[in-house]
């Protein structure tokens, strides 16, 4: 059994808001962990007092909830990567990044290049943007952190952008019956398919707004 198939059992366990908080702030910090796992199967066992899961009488009341202690939890990570990048800057992070204890959390120095060119070419929206890519997601703070992004906008992007995404989680897990081997597998696409949908909202405001100012 691995770490993170230990990590889910116990989590079947002791599903509530705390553990929720505290396993979505490990995926939003540099330690790999899925929030597939995390968000879907609690919105199903709030949504399903009959679950097995609520035999423990852990089971959650509102997938509101859910969402925000989760969305609460991915900014937590995240600050804890953007302060551990300020105080530890860029030489030590590529260094613990392509050191064993750094591999051990699936890190290379490779992937926070990786980061840090989406940051340059991206802006400060990288990090809203960033947290619908998978091998972006959790490291997207490392380089605002290390550009000293002002925590005003970096905090709103965050926001917005985890919400999103464990809104949709939510929403899956609610509807797809516990099939959460199929949520994971499919996660990649999801995360298209949200970046297309907010493409197409961004594209129909701008075009709205250059009609409206065309019209004016």
């Amino acid at each position: 059994m691995t770490i993170v198939d230990t990590i889910i059992s116990w989590y079947s366990a002791h599903m509530n808001y705390a553990s929720i908080t505290a396993l979505m702030t490990v995926e939003s910090s540099f330690i790999p962990f899925p929030s597939e796992v995390v968000i879907p199967p609690a919105a199903f066992v709030a949504g399903n007092p009959d679950s097995v899961l609520c035999v423990t009488g852990n089971y959650m009341v509102d997938v509101l909830f859910i969402v925000m202690f989760g969305t609460l939890g991915a900014m937590l990570g995240a600050i804890i990567n953007y302060y551990l990048s300020v105080w530890l800057g860029r030489p030590i992070i590529y260094k613990f990044a392509d050191s064993k204890l750094g591999h051990m959390c699936l890190l290379s120095g490779e992937k926070i290049q990786q980061a840090e060119t989406y940051f340059c070419n991206h802006g400060n929206m990288s990090t809203f943007i960033g947290r619908f890519i998978p091998g972006i997601r959790q490291l997207i703070s490392i380089p605002a952190g290390l550009a000293r992004m002002k925590m005003g906008p970096f905090l709103l992007y965050t926001f917005l952008g985890a919400f999103i995404w464990n809104t949709v989680l939510a929403l899956l897990g609610y509807l797809a019956a516990g099939q959460m081997d199929l949520i994971k597998q499919y996660s990649h696409e999801l995360s298209v398919a949200i970046l297309i949908l907010l493409g197409a909202v961004i594209v129909f405001f701008i075009v709205k707004k250059v009609i409206a100012s065309k019209r004016q």
